[in-house]
């Protein structure tokens, strides 16, 4: 069953969709936050993963960052990691308090940029007793080294000099400069490479929502200039990490850096032939992640009547 809700975070309603196992719902249950990718809503692949994991189960929290989806917040298309992070671990709050939930027993998924927010929730929020992360990715790594980690600098610095122009313009008062993420085409997304294809696929065709962030402020890209979100990794332990990355993700480099970085326990589980995009919705790929991610959070969190 999906529920509408709603809670507070910087002095934002975040809009959410709480999931909530079908049969008894007698006793406190373990639940899980599911964070959404740079730029999606809580209706695509967050929503997704919350269902699934629903079924076996969990009570699961999928929501709107900020500025974004039916969320509020202006401008609209601010990506703020900062802010960001603090919503997951405001999202515990909302959680914890609720009588179906055992405060004990919450974890925390992130999916592409999430991945990058749920680390350092879970660093600094002691509440947060599991963690995962499905094509896990930092933002911030992402914008200064390129999705393949090959990125020429000086494009990063283009970006930085956009920023900046941005931030100028709006000084000015002459209104907020929009960056457009997905390419107008396909034909444009595939001359830009596979990583561009692999997103306009699913964000304009096959997953797409009209909710879903068409561009973002500039100012977004210098917000995440100086993030790392994966810096503290390390400090989760004595809590679980699991990173899920696809074979023939581009992006993958940043999931093994970051497991290298993690101490125990701690584990990287691959999904053979999947691409980054590729775990957010294909069945082949989202089922074997599902069935990972159910055995991690029943082992930590100690749910015994799953459903696989």
């Amino acid at each position: 069953m999906k529920k509408n809700v709603n809670f507070n975070s910087g002095g934002f309603r975040l809009a959410g969709h709480l999931y909530v196992p079908d049969g008894p719902n007698s006793g406190k249950h373990p639940a899980i936050i599911v964070g959404h990718p740079s730029s999606g809503v809580k209706e695509q692949t967050a929503g997704l993963y919350a269902e699934r994991l629903a079924e076996q189960g969990f009570i699961t929290l999928a929501f709107d960052t900020a500025t974004q989806g039916e969320s509020e917040g202006l401008p609209r298309g601010v990506e703020d990691p900062a802010r960001r992070a603090e919503e997951f671990k405001d999202a515990v709050s909302f959680l914890s308090v609720r009588p179906e939930i055992d405060p004990d027993r919450i974890g925390i998924l992130g999916i592409c940029a999430s991945g990058g927010y749920v680390v350092p929730a879970a660093v600094s929020d002691l509440r947060i007793k599991a963690v995962a992360t499905v094509s896990g990715v930092d933002l911030g790594r992402w914008h200064r080294y390129g999705a393949d980690g090959k990125q020429d600098p000086e494009v990063f610095r283009s970006m930085l000099g956009a920023a900046a122009a941005a931030r100028a313009t709006e000084a000015r008062g002459e209104g907020i400069r929009m960056l457009t993420i997905q390419p107008a085409t396909r034909e444009e997304a595939r001359d830009a490479g596979s990583m561009a294809l692999d997103g306009w696929d699913y964000y304009c065709d096959r997953g797409q929502h009209p909710r879903s962030a068409k561009a973002f402020t500039w100012t977004s890209i210098d917000r995440t200039a100086v993030v790392d979100g994966f810096h503290f990794i390390d400090t989760i332990a004595p809590r679980p990490l699991l990173m899920i990355v696809g074979t023939a993700a581009l992006s993958k480099w940043m999931g093994e850096d970051a497991i290298k970085l993690a101490r125990e326990p701690k584990e990287l589980f691959w999904i053979n032939g999947a691409t980054h995009v590729d775990l957010y919705d294909k069945p082949q790929y989202v089922t074997p992640a599902v069935v990972k991610l159910t055995a991690f959070f029943n082992s930590h969190l100690r749910v015994t009547s799953a459903r696989v």
